[in-house]
């Protein structure tokens, strides 16, 4: 709140009196104290004020070096979505510093979002020692390298599409000397998990929009007994129960139990609408 309000404060006087309750409530930071970038989501009718907005920005934070606008929702294979540069230096690839984990990452080519840190936190908190873990969509790797960081002696498969999200992954597993415990593929996982010849303990589906067109390809990763964890976009009148449906369905088809475990609000997405999560322990039938 106070930055929101210091953000105005700077901005009074210099952009129209009516407008500036549009300058966005929150915005993201990626990056550390040294350089780090920053996200917005400007309305329309901030967009001859922008270029002000985003050097008042990094006026208030010293260490942004560059501001990027969104220029639209996520899209495509590789769920990335177009940010154009409207401030600072051209080369917006960052160190992002997490929970003593680091993530080499650049926002204009990959996926990466700071707000699922207490999330990325609970995952590794259920997961037990010597356990073997699949991440499927796993990005430049921040679950797999909080997960390995967290739990020594876990094994985890990361299987990414993105490239460009794969080779950070790869960087990412280097940079905080997890090659003992973490395994990054790249390749879809529809192709890649069924030639794994691997049963895991516990199966991660971070895809929010579209994973439930994987359960087929996820279930069968799991050894018996095994827990899911599918994340799901949903509206707040009724978070779980369609994810639940969609789980049960397709385990069924599978000659496959689901037994719920846990359901989490995960982050809020748009108005009123929830990115959630529900744990599943997954038995034959």
């Amino acid at each position: 709140m106070g930055m929101r309000r210091d953000l105005r404060t700077r901005l009074k006087g210099r952009i129209p009196e009516d407008l500036l309750r549009l300058v966005p409530r929150a915005f993201d930071i990626v990056g550390s104290r040294e350089k780090a970038v920053a996200i917005l989501e400007l309305p329309d009718e901030l967009r001859e004020y922008e270029k002000l907005i985003a050097e008042a920005l990094m006026e208030a934070h010293k260490n942004v070096r560059s501001v990027l606008a969104k220029a639209s929702e996520r899209y495509g294979v590789y769920r990335v979505r177009d940010l154009r540069l409207i401030a600072g230096e051209e080369d917006t690839e960052v160190i992002h510093k997490e929970a003593g984990c680091l993530f080499k990452l650049d926002p204009r080519r990959v996926y990466f979002s700071p707000r699922e840190a207490t999330e990325r936190g609970r995952i590794a908190e259920m997961v037990r020692p010597g356990e073997s873990v699949l991440v499927m969509f796993s990005g430049v790797g921040p679950l797999p390298v909080v997960i390995a960081k967290r739990r020594p002696g876990v094994h985890v498969v990361a299987v990414e599409i993105n490239p460009d999200a794969h080779n950070y992954c790869v960087e990412n597993i280097a940079l905080n000397r997890l090659e003992d415990q973490i395994r990054a593929i790249l390749g879809d996982v529809r192709e890649v998990c069924p030639r794994l010849g691997e049963r895991f303990d516990r199966v991660l589906m971070p895809l929010p929009k579209g994973a439930a067109s994987y359960l087929d390809v996820a279930i069968p990763c799991l050894r018996d007994g095994g827990v899911l964890h599918f994340y799901h976009w949903a509206h707040e009148r009724d978070l779980f129960s369609e994810a639940e449906d969609l789980i049960r369905a397709a385990a069924e088809k599978l000659d496959r139990r689901a037994e719920i475990l846990n359901r989490v609000r995960v982050l809020p997405y748009g108005p009123r609408i929830w990115k959630v999560r529900v744990d599943a322990r997954i038995e034959r039938g």
